[in-house]
């Protein structure tokens, strides 16, 4: 699967072909050097290129050309492999930006105690070597990696708009006239993200390497969302029941969190149900990572939007308000599931992970999906083969999903946020790349299931004349 061979590269797709995890990326220039973009895991029931099983961790194509990786940003589908990138003998160095490098050890740390050990020497020698290989690098500057006898290659980072720190790679092989130039998106966010700038598109590019999630849907807007998940609240306070919120500790956890201050702001004395007022509404982050994250994003407010920003000024604390209550110890977690389960005191629960694949949102899944009064809002994609999927595809008609082995029947409403996604819809990834100064030779889609891939290529194709659009597909 490269690209074509008029080209001074190829592009060789390691990951996120079968789907919309494990991306893995590689560039090679036609003197045999090559870069990785992103390292992932594969998750639910997604596999790498060569059909090897989502939980077969090891990098087995090769990598002793590979002078760098980039990272566009921190989510486990982009980053987890990296341990078994090192172990496999990758010697270079891990270009991210500024604040990736700041985040990313964190991603890896709990990565490894929970999927690989907890020895504690082990994960302190790991988080060593990664400290000595992270080059953070600032957005808009750009660093060269590699310059041969006849070529050289650069690459630029620019802002995503996916979470803290995500990045699109601008890559450019050669100097002058005669270089060419090609992007990798990464994970490209939807307008008006919170704390969040939405991405620019590029000047030009040669090929681009695009995500296609969203390639066959769009959001609602920022407003309507908004109106959405306070509907959704709304329900749960007037039947005493919760809403739990699947979501990943970093960027989705901290943009909820984000959006439940403004909207009790909004309304603060406000009754919300059965006399009770909005500022008496508890918000429940039931997820240490994500509380570390909580404070990640803190320290980074220099990298927050404009409006972000603003809130802070006037004396608001977006990320840590009075609501907030944040669970720490697994006892804590425990009693709190016990106790929204057998009382009627309603409550907003966020708890990881994002796909309800693991983590500590699956107990408040086994005590709260037979209840009608509870509610489940999934505010992000969910990958087949993943409980998340399931739950969504079936819990409305009253299905079943399987949790360890056993069978929980859904009572519990369903309900989806589409505009709440940190990934671009349609609309906002055809912009990408149709307002480019200069439209790309080729665009290749990858991140996305098949479904998604093709109606995107029919929109690209109904927009870009010249453009040779290409669904990246297995073997």
């Amino acid at each position: 699967m490269q690209a074509t061979n008029s080209f001074k590269f190829d592009i060789i797709h390691h990951g996120a072909v079968r789907g919309v995890t494990g991306s893995c990326h590689e560039l090679r220039t036609k003197d045999g050097a090559g870069i990785l973009i992103d390292c992932g895991l594969f998750q639910g029931a997604e596999t790498s290129p060569d059909g090897a099983r989502s939980n077969k961790l090891e990098v087995e194509f090769p990598i002793k050309h590979i002078k760098a990786l980039v990272v566009t940003h921190v989510h486990i589908d982009h980053v987890g492999r990296i341990p078994y990138l090192l172990a496999a003998g990758f010697e270079g160095p891990i270009i991210c930006s500024e604040p990736s490098a700041y985040l990313l050890p964190m991603v890896l740390e709990d990565a490894l105690k929970v999927g690989f050990t907890r020895d504690a020497h082990l994960i302190r020698r790991f988080l060593g070597l990664l400290n000595r290989r992270l080059v953070s690098l600032a957005y808009n500057r750009w660093h060269e990696i590699y310059s041969g006898r006849s070529i050289s290659l650069a690459v630029r980072l620019k802002p995503a708009g996916h979470i803290l720190g995500s990045a699109y790679v601008e890559c450019q092989i050669g100097r002058g006239r005669d270089s060419e130039k090609v992007i990798f998106s990464g994970d490209l966010g939807a307008p008006w993200a919170p704390l969040l700038s939405r991405p620019k598109p590029p000047w030009s590019a040669d090929v681009v390497v695009l995500e296609s999630t969203y390639g066959d849907r769009n959001h609602p807007n920022r407003g309507a969302r908004r109106q959405t998940l306070k509907r959704a609240i709304e329900h749960a306070l007037n039947d005493g029941g919760t809403v739990l919120i699947p979501a990943f500790s970093i960027g989705r956890t901290q943009e909820l969190i984000y959006e439940l201050e403004g909207i009790i702001h909004a309304k603060r004395t406000r009754s919300v149900a059965k006399k009770r007022a909005w500022d008496s509404l508890e918000i429940i982050v039931d997820s240490p990572l994500a509380a570390r994250f909580n404070e990640a994003y803190k320290k980074l407010q220099p990298f927050w939007d404009k409006e972000a920003r603003r809130r802070v000024t006037r004396g608001r604390h977006p990320l840590s308000f009075d609501q907030l209550t944040t669970i720490d110890s697994h006892r804590d977690h425990l009693r709190t599931v016990s106790y929204l389960e057998k009382s009627a005191r309603p409550a907003v629960v966020i708890a990881a992970s994002g796909m309800c694949a693991g983590g500590r949102v699956v107990n408040y899944l086994k005590a709260m999906l037979g209840e009608p009064r509870h509610d489940v809002v999934f505010v992000g994609y969910q990958a087949r083969g993943t409980p998340g999927y399931d739950i969504l595809k079936y819990g409305p008609e009253n299905g079943y999903v399987e949790l360890d082995g056993e069978r929980y029947t859904v009572q519990a409403r369903v309900s989806t946020i589409g505009g709440y996604s940190a990934h671009a819809g349609q609309k906002d990834l055809v912009n990408f790349v149709g307002r480019m100064r200069r439209a790309p030779q080729q665009v290749r889609l990858v991140h996305g299931d098949d479904e998604a891939k093709q109606a995107l290529k029919l929109k690209l194709d109904g927009v870009l004349s010249n453009t040779d659009v290409v669904v990246v597909r297995t073997k």
